[in-house]
């Protein structure tokens, strides 16, 4: 858009605004919002400038454009419309509609921005049923759910999808489940996966050592192998691990 038409442009909205004062405040008919939506597309959700209306009329117009941007089957723009709306319930039924035809992830995204808990577990329930098992702990996560991320976790262990399994239970701070993954991979001599679970679990003793979890440290590096932190704790702070 040239610069003598977005003056245009900006002319019209000001008019606009100036002269429909009285039928803004009272109306709640979006479809009289519709003369001057083909105008917003042109300029793009990411471009226009709606600072010249006050917040209800700026909601109608957003929302009037979320949905044109729908009926044109651009979900990621009338996603951007619904959030500057503050439409949550819209965002929720773009959210469904990117589950329905598949696109989990898009649909999880959508489901975080809309603030919406319930769906997001409901379809990271569907994603575990359906084997999707990064869209599952995407979702879980979101919603800090450790029930369902251990449910993932458990499902991805039993099924060698060691990647998945190793970052769930490294999230939820499982050192047991880390032992069990690490060992179970090194009796079937998987090396990477047995080192990476190990590793994992030495992380989680850093975290605990930072944290002044002294006895939790020690003991998620002995289960990790890590004789050079045990041995470092015990001979620095070995008077405060009296039970160890």
């Amino acid at each position: 858009m040239s610069v003598d038409e977005d003056k245009i442009v900006r002319k019209m909205v000001a008019e606009i605004a100036d002269s429909n004062e009285k039928f803004v405040s009272h109306s709640h008919d979006i479809e009289n919002f519709k003369r001057i939506v083909p105008v917003l597309l042109e300029k793009g959700i990411d471009n226009v400038n709606l600072s010249m209306f006050d917040e209800a009329t700026r909601s109608k117009l957003l929302n009037a454009l979320g949905e044109e941007y729908i009926r044109r089957g651009n979900m990621n723009d009338s996603v951007k419309a619904f959030i500057l709306a503050g439409n949550r319930q819209r965002l929720v039924e773009v959210g469904e509609h990117y589950e329905e035809v598949g696109l989990f992830s898009n649909a999880i995204d959508t489901y975080r921005l809309a603030d919406a808990n319930e769906p997001l577990l409901k379809v990271g329930r569907k994603c575990l049923e359906n084997g999707h098992f990064a869209d599952a702990i995407k979702a879980f996560r979101l919603c800090n759910d450790a029930e369902s991320l251990t449910k993932v976790g458990d499902e991805c262990f039993q099924k060698g999808k060691w990647d998945y399994a190793i970052e769930i239970f490294s999230a939820i701070n499982s050192s047991h489940k880390l032992v069990e993954i690490g060992d179970k991979c090194l009796k079937e001599r998987q090396i990477g996966y047995a080192a990476k679970a190990y590793d994992k679990l030495s992380s989680l003793g850093d975290v605990c050592l930072r944290e002044g979890l002294l006895a939790t440290a020690l003991k998620t590096y002995q289960l990790a192998g890590n004789d050079m932190m045990v041995q470092f704790i015990r001979e620095n702070f070995g008077n405060k691990l009296s039970s160890y």
